[in-house]
């Protein structure tokens, strides 16, 4: 097992990254909690436990640039004292930024606590480095992680996004910066100290992301038709504007059109492909309790009486949906959402699914916990 600490559990990033750990059975996680850098004992406890250290604490945004780079080299030097009062050598892994290089205190924070660790890493430890690009993905800040966190929240409110430069933005998703600190969490290189740019996966300007996220609203979250998903951009894309969608969205009821034969209900509309499928659920067996990390999923009940419940891996909070094939309705599955389907009624409930991607054993996408 490789014991590993995350700063900054708690942001954007670390805790994608601490949930992406969660699915490796090699990987130990070490709880983190930023009143740490506070407590000289409990940091000095923190890095002794750690065989590596994912450094992403930082101050991104402050009226006063100063604070910013102070704060951030501080928070570095903090975690090299208490590895030098402790003796302890864990392999340092530092998310620092493009900006480095630019003439602000942020990009300047990154740059001098990146030296300040090699330097100690001169003597002791490793220390590697992830030069990151704009990152974007689900759960983002609105107007401090990135601009298309900004952007989904202003659509989602009915507010037009404003457009300062139509610049072409090199981007990668969260999941899959995410992997590249595994990749590294997990390496066996020998070298002390390194530096790795970590490549953008998309260019983008930034009218194109407003154009797709304005079509999500309009024919996703106003007409339920997903759109075209084959994209790996886009996907992504989809999943971080889904982020954005209050719960109580859910859930769905679809129209029916009745006449003297019975009745007639479109279930899915989608520009993708996808799988298909049905299950039938005696009463009170409950389906599911699991969570994905990418594929987009439907429920749809058409008979019968079901609770549905989600909750967010990383919190206690459940959402409940009771669906009634009186009135069939649907649900859609956020990622990092377990979810889970119960037949609450007295007869045989029966469930429609979709996703967008058919069920690949060696490469399931889907883990395992009770909502």
């Amino acid at each position: 097992m490789i014991k590993v600490g995350i700063t900054g559990q708690a942001g954007f990033i670390g805790r994608h990254l601490y949930n992406y750990l969660g699915t490796k059975e090699e990987i130990d996680r070490v709880f983190f909690k930023r009143d740490y850098f506070e407590d000289e004992l409990q940091l000095e406890n923190f890095v002794k436990s750690c065989d590596v250290i994912v450094h992403i604490a930082a101050m991104n945004r402050h009226e006063n640039q100063q604070v910013i780079y102070d704060t951030n080299v501080e928070l570095v030097n903090k975690i090299i004292k208490a590895c030098k009062k402790t003796n302890a050598e864990p392999k340092i892994i530092f998310s620092s930024s493009t900006q480095e290089n630019q003439d602000n205190l942020y990009g300047k924070s990154k740059r001098d606590g990146r030296l300040a660790f090699e330097n100690w890493a001169k003597d002791t430890g490793k220390i590697t480095t992830l030069i990151i690009p704009n990152v974007f993905g689900p759960f983002g800040k609105p107007f401090y992680n990135s601009f298309i966190a900004t952007f989904c929240h202003q659509i989602m409110a009915n507010e037009t996004p404003t457009i300062h430069k139509d610049a072409t933005v090199d981007l990668i998703y969260v999941n899959e910066l995410v992997s590249c600190f595994y990749k590294e969490i997990i390496s066996t290189s020998k070298e002390k100290i390194k530096t790795i740019q970590i490549p953008t996966t998309s260019s983008k300007k930034v009218s194109e992301i407003v154009t797709l996220l304005t079509e999500f609203k309009n024919d996703y979250v106003e007409n339920g038709k997903v759109p075209n998903l084959e994209d790996s951009f886009i996907l992504n894309l989809f999943n971080t504007f889904t982020s954005f969608i209050p719960k109580t969205y859910f859930p769905r009821k679809f129209v029916q059109h009745k006449d003297q034969r019975g009745a007639f209900v479109e279930i899915m509309r989608a520009n993708t492909s996808g799988q298909t499928s049905f299950s039938t659920t005696v009463p009170g067996i409950t389906r599911g309790n699991h969570y994905h990390t990418r594929k987009v999923e439907r429920f749809a009940v058409i008979k019968g009486k079901a609770l549905i419940q989600l909750r967010k891996i990383d919190s206690d909070e459940v959402f409940n949906y009771e669906l009634d094939g009186e009135e069939p309705a649907y649900v859609d599955m956020p990622i990092w959402y377990t979810h889970n389907i119960k037949n609450i009624g007295d007869t045989e409930l029966i469930t429609l699914f979709w996703i967008n991607e058919p069920y690949d054993p060696k490469d399931s996408d889907t883990f395992f916990v009770e909502v």
